[in-house]
């Protein structure tokens, strides 16, 4: 098998591919600075009077809000205040998260347009971001912007694309017309597939990556765009301790495949990895602490002594340790999504806004230090947050529907209670 996937892919990066992204957007990327940060903020009174001043160099000219009514909009002027509160809020990251994203669903009747979401992501100072579809409105929104971009083929796609020439018509199609003006370092081919209730679709996988990939080659793209599937924590048949880490007895004659393609064009492993689910199924044995990043005594894997103080790090680990038994323990490891839910049914234990709050908040904590897990202590753990909003339209229990940050209407679901110092640009408890 290792020898059909390496025959098909075409052509693997010889260079670090985050190497080259990072160089392609750094010529292509525009000095952007959006409208709120323009303005300074006096609230003089509960009731949120207000008074604007524009700064032009030294210059500050007094505007009011029927004036600024005169210059945008409504609808602009609403998210541009938005920002605005945003970042007096202390409701936005700090420059320097670099190995931080969000996703961004679209399952809801009361989203913003795309434009708007890009101008919250920018007050956020968040610019990586992950959809689950090519979604073209937002592929031309997010243009010329600083968003790095991973998109989504959907799993129904994927017996279509295992056909070169599909997959060479999907890649025209939906990635060619937009890159590199939209900044797309990513494609996701599929969610979750090893582990879905289709299991037709396991095989069709692997040949559907090496298609897609190939026709990246064809275009030239395929050492700036990287070609994966997130997967969940249930490939694994042991997690705990992370040494123990396997693959599910069903997986072993698929799971050499997949990791022999991420290994031959240096794409991630990226894991979609819920703490919460843990512990909801199991809190009298689980440690809120230890799932919510809290001080706690931790654990110790009793083979190989690495002390665990949560249990994010210990499942990113596992996953390493179940690649490594099939010969592949340098394919690097990506959290494609992990959240904590707002709120919940009353049989879903822990799912409330001060844990969610503690969650986000202690995982950009870490994020900001750039950690590493205990078995990869020197290397960043790249991690997107899910989600971006709280979507109505989501089936399942209450809890589905309330992992956002955002409302619909962008205003907080909660504040993480972090912000950034202007004057040395850190974060700040």
């Amino acid at each position: 098998m290792k020898a059909y996937v390496l025959n098909a892919i075409a052509k693997a990066p010889t260079k670090n591919p985050f190497i080259l992204i990072n160089q392609k957007a750094n010529k292509q990327r525009k000095e952007f600075t959006s409208l709120y940060s323009l303005f300074r903020f006096s609230f003089h009174s509960p009731f949120l009077s207000l008074s604007l001043s524009l700064s032009l160099t030294h210059t500050h000219i007094p505007l009011s809000l029927s004036h600024m009514e005169n210059i945008v909009s409504r609808s602009t002027m609403l998210y541009v205040l938005l920002g605005l509160f945003l970042t007096l809020s202390g409701f936005h990251f700090p420059r320097q998260v670099e190995g931080l994203g969000i996703n961004y669903g679209q399952v809801g009747n009361n989203l913003p347009p795309p434009e708007r979401v890009l101008d919250l992501l920018h007050s956020l100072r968040l610019t990586k971001a992950r959809i689950y579809d090519t979604n073209p409105q937002i592929l031309t929104a997010f243009a010329n912007s600083n968003i790095e971009l991973i998109v989504t083929v959907e799993n129904q796609m994927l017996p279509t694309l295992t056909d070169p020439n599909q997959a060479f018509q999907w890649v025209a199609t939906h990635i060619k017309p937009y890159f590199p003006a939209t900044n797309i370092t990513g494609i996701a081919v599929g969610n979750e597939v090893f582990t879905g209730g289709d299991t037709s679709l396991v095989s069709y996988l692997v040949p559907a990556l090496v298609s897609i990939h190939n026709a990246l080659v064809r275009f030239g793209l395929d050492q700036f765009i990287r070609v994966s599937t997130p997967s969940s924590l249930a490939v694994l048949e042991e997690s705990f301790p992370p040494s123990a880490g396997r693959f599910r007895v069903e997986l072993t004659r698929i799971m050499p495949q997949f990791l022999q393609f991420l290994s031959a064009t240096r794409a991630p492993f990226w894991m979609n990895a819920y703490p919460y689910f843990a512990y909801k199924s199991d809190p009298n044995n689980i440690s809120l602490d230890y799932v919510l990043f809290n001080p706690n005594t931790g654990v110790v894997d009793p083979y190989t002594n690495l002390h665990y103080d949560n249990m994010l790090y210990a499942q990113v680990d596992a996953i390493i340790f179940a690649m490594a038994k099939m010969g592949y323990g340098g394919v690097e490891v990506g959290v494609s999504e992990t959240g904590w839910p707002s709120r919940g049914d009353p049989n879903e234990n822990g799912a409330t806004l001060e844990n969610a709050a503690v969650y986000n908040g202690n995982l950009l904590r870490r994020q900001v230090r750039r950690e590493g897990t205990p078995l990869r202590p020197q290397t960043g753990l790249e991690v997107y947050m899910f989600a971006l909003f709280n979507e109505d339209m989501k089936p399942g229990p209450t809890s589905e529907r309330n992992y956002g940050l955002l409302e619909p209407d962008g205003t907080m679901a909660y504040n993480i209670g972090l912000y950034v110092d202007s004057r040395t640009n850190e974060v700040k408890p």
